[in-house]
């Protein structure tokens, strides 16, 4: 529709009859064939996830200092896992993003270390550890393994497994410059820990959506409907409104589609 408000417009036909063309005060549908773009429709994560395009995966740390079983256990229920990661690249994104991690802290305040998804296997104890990486969970299919540990403190002489913790810098140039180490603990320490899990739907009240439903996601206009396919909103229609009447000021409704609320004095 055009911007201004008009009931209806004349034009001259062939033969001299006039035509006569009316708004419609209903909205119109226009269909999108293609996925939207992330860039548009909002990152495909629930607010407090941290979305990376190049695993279509959602991450997000958590602050309460659980063991490592119980960390398990905690992604799970959020239909994650502990993190780990198939390439340096995806590495990278963890240690550049600024995590919230103001409240509480189990080390210095300049660094973090958070469980992560891989165990140390030691198979000498003589002169000194000598073991290797294994990811924690067998059915994942991540390729990116750890360099050598720094051994842990709290390391039981009984133990034959540990656990991964990342370390990261909290300082901004120690996090661009991709900083990190590596620790192997003892799985019963207590740590904040790094879930991910896979992208999905978000709809503009930040609901998850499940696969194959229709929603409107996040960040985009309200009168948009999609649907869910691999956690991406697909096959979008659009709604288009007309402006209220008798209204010169307008504001429209964020998150309600053709609602408005008049501005006028």
């Amino acid at each position: 529709h055009g911007k201004e408000n008009v009931d209806s417009r004349h034009s001259r036909g062939r033969g001299g009859e006039t035509t006569r063309f009316h708004t419609v005060n209903v909205a119109q549908p226009v269909r999108f064939s293609s996925k939207l773009q992330t860039g548009k429709s909002g990152p495909s994560c629930p607010t407090g996830w941290h979305h990376y395009e190049g695993t279509a995966s959602c991450y997000r740390v958590y602050l309460n200092g659980e063991n490592y079983w119980d960390a398990v256990q905690t992604c799970q229920r959020v239909n994650g896992s502990l993190a780990t990661f198939t390439a340096d690249q995806e590495l990278r994104f963890i240690l550049a993003q600024e995590w919230d991690l103001e409240e509480k802290t189990f080390v210095r305040k300049d660094q973090r270390r958070f469980w992560v998804g891989y165990q140390y296997v030691i198979t000498n104890r003589n002169h000194s550890l000598e073991g290797h990486w294994e990811v924690a969970y067998k059915g994942s299919s991540e390729v990116f393994l750890p360099p050598d540990p720094i051994f842990g403190t709290a390391m039981s002489e009984s133990e034959n497994v540990l656990c991964a913790q990342l370390q990261c810098f909290h300082f901004p140039t120690l996090r661009h410059h991709g900083l990190h180490s590596w620790y192997a603990e003892n799985c019963y320490e207590k740590s904040s820990f790094l879930c991910k899990r896979s992208q999905t739907c978000v709809d503009i009240k930040d609901n998850i959506v499940d696969e194959g439903y229709y929603f409107t996601p996040k960040g985009n206009d309200p009168c948009l409907s999609c649907t869910c396919h691999n956690g991406e909103p697909e096959m979008c229609v659009a709604a288009l409104c007309e402006r209220p009447q008798g209204c010169q000021q307008y504001r429209k409704d964020p998150k309600e589609c053709c609602k408005f609320t008049c501005l006028d004095p």
